[in-house]
C-alpha cells in the first residue's frame, strides 16, 4: 500500500503541474492521424503523467518505432529538453529511417544507435522509457543480455531517474517462456529482473490494463491486437 500511495501522490502532482502541457503534446499537429486514432487505447496523457515527463527532461525512448511516444516526449520536454530515439544496432537497417524522420521533425530529438546491453548517452537521463519492447529482448534472436541491459539503463539515469516499462502481460508463472510464441512476459518476473539491477519499484498504472484479455493468445492476433492486457511499471534509481 505504501507504494500505491506514493504513486498516487506523484501522479496527481504531475497532472496538476503539467496537464495543459500534456494536452498540448497530444494535440501536436505533426502527429499522424493513425497514431491519434490509437490514443483511446494507449492513454497518452496518463502515460506522460505516470512517467513524470517534464520540461527540460532528458528522455530515452528505447526502440521508438514510428515514434508514437517520441513525438509526445519531444513536445513535453520542450526546447530545453532532449529526446534520444535509441535504435539497437541489430535492427537499425530498418529502424534508423523512421528515427531520422523524427529527428528531422523535432529539433530536440536525436537518433542514437548502440547495443542494448551497453547503451550509453552523452548526458545523464531523467527517464528511460520502453513500450512493448522488453519482452522482445528475451527472444534469443535479439542477442541481448537482459541483465546487462538493465544495468546499462541504471547507469544511464541520474540519481532519482525513472525507468518506465509498458508490456503485454503474461499469465502468473509463465516468466519469460512465452516471449516468442505470444509476445508476452509475466509482470512479476520482469519486476524482479529490473530490481536486480539496483532499481526500486516505484508504482504501477492500470491505464492500459484489459481484464477481458485472458493472456493466452498472441498479441498480434486480430482478436486482441491493440487491446491486450498491459502492465505499466515505474522503477526509480535510488539517490
Amino acid at each position: 500500500m505504501v507504494v500505491v500511495d506514493r504513486q498516487d501522490v506523484t501522479v496527481t502532482h504531475s497532472r496538476i503541474s503539467h496537464d495543459g502541457l500534456y494536452a498540448a503534446a497530444i494535440a501536436d499537429p505533426l502527429r499522424p492521424a493513425e497514431e491519434v486514432a490509437r490514443d483511446p487505447l494507449r492513454a497518452p496523457a496518463a502515460m506522460l503523467a505516470f512517467a513524470e515527463i517534464a520540461p527540460g527532461d532528458r528522455v530515452a525512448d528505447i526502440r521508438p518505432g514510428a515514434g508514437y511516444f517520441t513525438r509526445l516526449f519531444a513536445r513535453t520536454v520542450g526546447d530545453t529538453g532532449k529526446v534520444y530515439a535509441f535504435v539497437p544496432n541489430r535492427t537499425m537497417a530498418r529502424e534508423n529511417a523512421p528515427a531520422d524522420a523524427l529527428a528531422g521533425a523535432y529539433a530536440n530529438v536525436v537518433r542514437v544507435n548502440g547495443d542494448l546491453d551497453t547503451m550509453a548517452f552523452d548526458q545523464p537521463l531523467d527517464v528511460v522509457f520502453m513500450s512493448q519492447e522488453y519482452h522482445d529482448f528475451h527472444i534469443p534472436g535479439f542477442g541481448v543480455d537482459v541483465a546487462a541491459m538493465n544495468r546499462a539503463v541504471f547507469a544511464a539515469l541520474k540519481p532519482g531517474g525513472l525507468f518506465v516499462v509498458i508490456d503485454h502481460a503474461g499469465r502468473p508463472g509463465t516468466t519469460n517462456t512465452e516471449v516468442q510464441t505470444l509476445h508476452r512476459i509475466e509482470g512479476a518476473f520482469l519486476k524482479a529482473e529490473v530490481e536486480a539491477a539496483g532499481f526500486v519499484f516505484d508504482g504501477e498504472s492500470d491505464a492500459v490494463a484489459n481484464p477481458a484479455d485472458d493472456r493466452t493468445i498472441n498479441v498480434f492476433d486480430e482478436a486482441i491486437r491493440g487491446r491486450t492486457d498491459q502492465f505499466v511499471y515505474r522503477f526509480r534509481k535510488p539517490g
